[in-house]
């Protein structure tokens, strides 16, 4: 099948020669045309599961006599980690780690081995899940400036664009690439082809020679999901609700990129467009029958995309959250491995963990579990299965989201001011007994661990010198170090500094948890 790549490479036993080093013949398909090429001075490579050797019978071989040459970006396996009472979850983490790891090979995020291309969904994915496992910023911010001027044609990995550099800018706190590239960012947001009531479509005959040569596009178009039989049935309109999702979060992003760059006009004209794209978003495709997020303009069907994403770009009117919420966690898994990502990020962040934690620990075949035990895959696939794409791709880390959902939602750790100068501590570890991770930021590691005990939940935390936690809570009796903290009856904002060299450690224990 178009999954499964087989190659036989010959060589010649030499009289008096012990040692031989395979030469792997590259493949024209991942090393020519738009694919990123591997260095002359490393040699191809190629990713496999199993190898044969066959030598003459009088040739005796052990497991010593052969050795593997891996290729990868450097990467720091044991610095960073995670750990819990959930094994399975341990080994999905593990999983999508080393898929980071593995498919870092290029220096640039690409779509697994069989194309070697970079697209801006993958690069998404890539670099949140990147910047959970090791202490890396320079691929994402390669990858994302290449593919300003070589984007690839999807609609909304396009508006991606926009994501990816704020997301650059709020882990590294470095705003010298939005600067550089803001003029490219602002007509990534396709801000050009909107209505007057904010929304945009890519068959409205708005998308015209200047448009697409201003995004550096050829052509572009809707995707919703890949394969296109994880789209959940949805129906692709001429104003779909995912592209107006996305053309929301990009524009809602812009203001805050151009405020931050000294745009002062823009950032009054992307923060009152994004307010008027959400009104619209929730006056017009909204079904004011089922409360659900319709998939367009037009359609009475309610597919899982459009109300995951709604979820997960918190525009969701507080009258109907419980209703899409329901409906959400009614469809399961029944998106691709890279909508995973924005599913899980929508169920994190309404505070519905516990469900967010079955799914990520699931055992059906859109699992990882799957991958690991029933698909035998060391790395993440393109697809949960080879029956929802039979030509998927074995190493493919868009679907690698646990990778950061796990320390940016689960143990809740995620920068509230560009370059971690104010932290965010939420953990949502639901009803696992006890957590640690270490992970990286620009400021230092950070460490949190996160135990239960009946109705007693104690957290330990370690942050870098110079920075400011501020620790969500749910209800419940709070001490910090020994003292109690004043909360509330709906939940517990802690905040506290760490001024000075060093880093420090901080331990909070809630009772009636």
């Amino acid at each position: 099948g178009g999954s499964i790549r087989y190659r036989k490479i010959k060589f010649t036993t030499e009289k008096g020669k012990s040692e031989y080093m395979v030469n792997i013949p590259p493949d024209k398909r991942n090393t020519s045309g738009e694919a990123i090429l591997i260095p002359d001075s490393i040699g191809e490579v190629m990713p496999f599961r199993y190898a044969e050797i066959h030598l003459p019978a009088k040739y005796k071989l052990t497991a010593s006599s052969i050795k593997r040459i891996t290729v990868t970006y450097p990467f720091n396996d044991n610095r960073y980690y995670f750990s819990s009472s959930d094994t399975l979850l341990n080994q999905v983490f593990e999983l999508s780690k080393y898929s980071i790891k593995a498919t870092s090979f290029l220096g640039k995020y690409v779509d697994g081995d069989r194309e070697r291309i970079p697209y801006e969904a993958d690069a998404y994915i890539n670099q949140l899940s990147h910047y959970g496992v090791d202490k890396e910023f320079t691929i994402a911010r390669a990858t994302h400036e290449y593919l300003i001027k070589q984007p690839t044609w999807p609609t909304e990995w396009i508006l991606q664009s926009v994501l990816i550099a704020w997301n650059d800018y709020l882990f590294t706190g470095n705003n010298e690439s939005l600067k550089y590239y803001y003029q490219d960012l602002k007509n990534k947001t396709l801000y050009k082809i909107e209505r007057e009531d904010g929304l945009i479509s890519t068959k409205t005959g708005l998308v015209t020679d200047e448009i697409l040569k201003s995004v550096y596009e050829k052509r572009i178009e809707d995707i919703v999901d890949w394969p296109p039989g994880e789209r959940d049935g949805n129906e692709m309109n001429k104003v779909n609700t995912v592209i107006n999702l996305f053309h929301y979060r990009a524009m809602h992003l812009m203001g805050k990129m151009a405020e931050t760059t000294g745009n002062i006009q823009d950032t009054f004209f992307f923060f009152n467009q994004s307010r008027l794209i959400k009104q619209t978003i929730n006056s017009k495709l909204i079904s004011p029958v089922t409360g659900l997020y319709i998939d367009g303009e037009g359609s009475t069907h309610a597919s899982l995309h459009p109300n995951m994403l709604a979820m997960a770009f918190g525009i969701v009117p507080q009258l109907n959250k419980q209703k899409v919420i329901d409906f959400v966690k009614s469809k399961e898994m029944a998106c691709s491995v890279y909508g995973a990502q924005f599913l899980l990020e929508g169920l994190f962040s309404e505070n519905e963990e516990e469900y967010a934690i079955n799914l990520l620990t699931s055992k059906g075949k859109r699992s990882w579990y799957n991958m690991i035990y029933n698909e035998g895959s060391t790395i993440t696939l393109e697809a949960w299965d080879h029956i929802f794409k039979p030509n998927l791709d074995w190493n493919h880390a868009w679907g690698a989201a646990p990778a950061n959902i796990i320390p940016h939602y689960l143990m809740g750790i995620r920068p509230l001011e560009p370059g971690f100068s104010k932290i965010l501590i939420h953990p949502q570890t639901g009803k696992i007994q006890s957590a640690s991770i270490s992970i990286p930021s620009i400021r230092g590691t950070i460490k949190e661990s996160v135990f239960r005990k009946g109705n007693e939940m104690v957290i330990k935390l370690n942050i870098p010198a110079n920075t400011t936690a501020k620790v969500l809570l749910p209800k419940g009796n709070i001490t910090l170090n020994g003292k109690a903290v004043n909360g509330s009856d709906q939940g517990n904002t802690i905040c506290f500094d760490n001024v000075g060299s060093g880093q420090k450690t901080f331990i909070i224990k809630q009772l009636n948890y």
